[in-house]
């Protein structure tokens, strides 16, 4: 019976905690001059060093939706120029958001909670919290307000580059003419798509960094135990972005 009642409870306390640290975070700032740079540094940290992944990998995501989507229609009565629509309609929708994000749990989630946790290993936080800085608002609140900034714009950027993948992918190699691809971009467009683009964007943001951020805020122990939350960070991310990706769907296509 107690094993019934642990993994509960666990939760509970981690999720009152996470409660209780995000009051913190969004406390008044002690010194806005300090913030500002800090937000500066990571919105580099974050986007100038994200650009390139992104990038990669989603060209292949559009290269790859659009061989795959060519194979499926191969032989079907459905016009080719369909697969320009779907290509921008699955960039947008969810391989931009969902597929970027998830990326960005595993490489700026897990230096996220490295970075944290290593300063509470060294002691760095209570000598700040003895100094009187509210150490959850410092820590965390610039990394917050430059990934909620940053990263749309990498999403943005990757459903871009996604069907310009899948325009490489069919329109060279001679399965679809320039005319087509194109004219299935511009076809059954939907501008609440693009909201919906944003909306996950922004919430994916935040959770990927609020939940790195407590778990290198409140990581014990040695190197071990550091790269256990950092783990943790990226696992706990990922499970969560792929829920609310599935909830944010049915609110807004409902």
């Amino acid at each position: 019976m107690d094993v019934l009642f642990t993994v509960p409870r666990q939760l509970l306390f981690h999720v009152g905690r996470y409660v209780l640290m995000m009051r913190s975070v969004f406390g008044r700032p002690e010194k806005w001059g300090m913030y500002w740079k800090e937000i500066m540094r990571q919105m580099d940290d974050i986007g100038i060093g994200s650009i390139v992944i992104v990038a990669l990998i989603s060209v292949f995501m559009g290269a790859v939706a659009a061989i795959q989507f060519l194979y499926q229609l191969d032989g079907q009565l459905i016009p080719k120029y369909y697969i320009g629509y779907i290509v921008r309609d699955l960039a947008i929708i969810e391989s931009a958001p969902t597929i970027t994000c998830l990326v960005l749990a595993g490489k700026v989630g897990s230096n996220m909670a490295a970075e944290i946790g290593g300063m509470r290993q060294k002691e760095h936080i209570d000598a700040m919290e003895i100094m009187g800085v509210n150490t959850a608002g410092y820590l965390m609140m610039p990394k917050l307000v430059a990934a909620m900034v940053v990263i749309p714009m990498l999403v943005v950027i990757s459903a871009f580059v996604a069907i310009f993948g899948g325009f490489l992918a069919s329109v060279p190699t001679g399965e679809l003419t320039q005319p087509e691809y194109i004219r299935g971009i511009r076809s059954f467009f939907l501008p609440n798509n693009v909201n919906m683009m944003f909306v996950k964007s922004l919430v994916f943001a935040y959770i990927l960094t609020t939940v790195s951020c407590y778990q290198g805020y409140f990581v014990k122990g040695g190197s071990i135990e550091l790269g256990e939350a950092s783990t943790r960070a990226v696992v706990i991310s990922n499970i969560l972005i792929l829920l609310a990706d599935y909830i944010i769907a049915v609110i807004l296509t409902g």
